[in-house]
């Protein structure tokens, strides 16, 4: 999507000057929940615009976050070989030297394909696209700043803020985009150092900082709080932590960043506020995102944004301040999930046409793409006691499988809480192979209230990960009282 591509209504005109295109709907991002909006508005017969001031279709979400964040994920397990690990050791590999050029291959060419994808399906709902940079000039118009030079004005009925989040950078941290980057610079162009220090336990952090250290790159992991993925249940935590502790990862929690500075070398430097040091060859700063709203010209709409640039909105709405603007994805926070993404876009667009919704589920599933993968639905065991719920948990680790052993798995495992009263299932949380797959089968479990009988009674694929289900529960029927 190069330049301005016109592919609404317009009249022709000079270089500079200004036509007025008008829409149902128009969507500012094309994203998971951009994307999503604009598809529901187009299949409800609405005349659909979105703006995106990439060159191609795709959002965050395609260029620079979830699918190559990703697909660099895979590639590496691929390459190195991880997977096979439990069989042939740790010193095994598919491929020796590994560079960035191996990472890039697979990364280009994934991208290439989503973003063909995603140009397909608008092309086949109708949704029209526009490149450029969008500020809201008044409460129903937008004036888009096109590459060439060229602008448009853009008028709607209502509107779909879906711009989602850029990296945080602080002025303190002296970014090159060389040896001292943000995620958006990592995969960018992607390189494999000798060592590497993450700021910033998040998810991001966390997935990145595991990823390299599948490698076998030595990586120190810097994190402010004690603590970090507090909603994840703590044992998954500590097991985690364990895992990562035992391949070599340095994990430094309570440990604020005081500066960051390059040695004679320009090496980077990462000096902690009781003293300690951290040299690596390469440092990522990936504590926090913010909301990419700074140049929208949300002040002549009436909307604002916190400290972060994120946009509060109607949670069963999710419409602005301003009834006619929704927003949906990062941009207004938490979860900031691709998944939830779509799902906020989809409601949006539907209410915004007056289309009646369903009360969404309840429980959906997180997932952590790291190595190993984290998933989790409902509650944790401390949200669990924080309620006073009577409980008991069951544990599953997957060498425990026949398939954990055909796949050489050495670690690996579920935990499921149940009520003691009322035996329904409450949580599932998996660290291991395929964990964000394995999640869905208690996710559906909590969502249509079933106990810890569908789990006993039933019966599951042999020999299967998912065999874990039925293990962990009878370990907590073990223990449950009988009535």
């Amino acid at each position: 999507m190069r330049g301005c591509r016109r592919t609404g209504r317009h009249t022709r005109r000079k270089k500079g000057d200004c036509a007025l295109n008008r829409y149902d709907l128009v969507v500012i991002g094309s994203g998971p929940a951009g994307r999503r909006a604009a598809v529901q508005a187009a299949k409800l017969g609405k005349s659909v615009l979105v703006v995106e001031n990439r060159l191609r279709v795709g959002g965050v979400s395609v260029h620079t976050g979830t699918i190559p964040s990703k697909t660099l994920r895979e590639t590496v397990l691929n390459l190195s070989g991880w997977r096979e690990r439990g069989f042939y050791g740790r010193a095994y590999r598919v491929k020796q030297t590994i560079d960035g050029s191996d990472l890039g291959i697979r990364l280009d060419k994934t991208l290439e394909h989503e973003v063909d994808v995603l140009e397909h399906q608008f092309q086949r709902n109708g949704v029209r696209t526009l490149g450029g940079i969008a500020r809201f000039i008044d409460a129903n118009r937008l004036q888009v700043s096109c590459a060439d030079g060229d602008d448009r004005l853009v008028e709607a009925d209502r509107f779909v803020i879906a711009v989602g989040t850029v990296p945080y950078r602080p002025d303190t941290i002296p970014f090159d985009d060389q040896v001292i980057l943000d995620s958006d610079g990592l995969v960018g162009e992607p390189r494999v150092p000798r060592s590497l220090t993450v700021i910033g336990a998040g998810v991001i952090g966390i997935e990145y900082a595991t990823i390299f250290s599948a490698l076998d790159v030595p990586v120190t992991l810097i994190e402010p709080r004690d603590t970090f993925l507090d909603f994840v249940d703590r044992e998954i935590i500590e097991e985690f932590v364990h895992q990562l502790r035992d391949r070599g990862v340095s994990v430094r929690t309570g440990a604020k960043v005081e500066r960051v500075e390059k040695d004679a070398a320009g090496w980077p430097v990462c000096v902690l506020a009781d003293g300690r040091q951290v040299r690596s060859e390469m440092l990522l700063y990936a504590a926090g995102r913010m909301g990419a709203t700074a140049d929208l010209g949300l002040e002549h709409c009436g909307i604002e944004t916190d400290g972060r640039g994120r946009i509060s909105v109607d949670p069963e709405t999710f419409q602005t301040s301003a009834p006619h603007i929704y927003a949906a994805g990062d941009v207004i926070g938490f979860p900031s999930l691709a998944s939830t993404s779509m799902e906020q876009g989809r409601i949006a667009a539907c209410h915004a046409f007056g289309l009646p919704m369903p009360p969404a589920p309840k429980y959906f599933p997180y997932g952590i793409y790291a190595v190993p993968e984290i998933s989790t639905v409902g509650m944790s065991e401390q949200e669990v006691r924080e309620r006073g719920i009577a409980h008991e948990c069951g544990i599953a680790r997957f060498r425990e499988t026949s398939r954990g052993h055909i796949m050489g798995l050495d670690h690996g495992l579920m935990k499921m809480i149940f009520s003691i009263k009322t035996k329904r299932l409450l949580g599932v949380h998996i660290i291991g192979e395929g964990a964000t797959e394995l999640i869905h089968i208690g996710q559906a479990v909590l969502n249509l209230k079933g106990t810890i009988d569908y789990f006993i009674e039933n019966t599951f694929n042999y020999p299967t990960l998912a065999e874990a289900y039925k293990i962990a529960a009878l370990d907590a029927w073990n223990r449950m009282p009988r009535e």
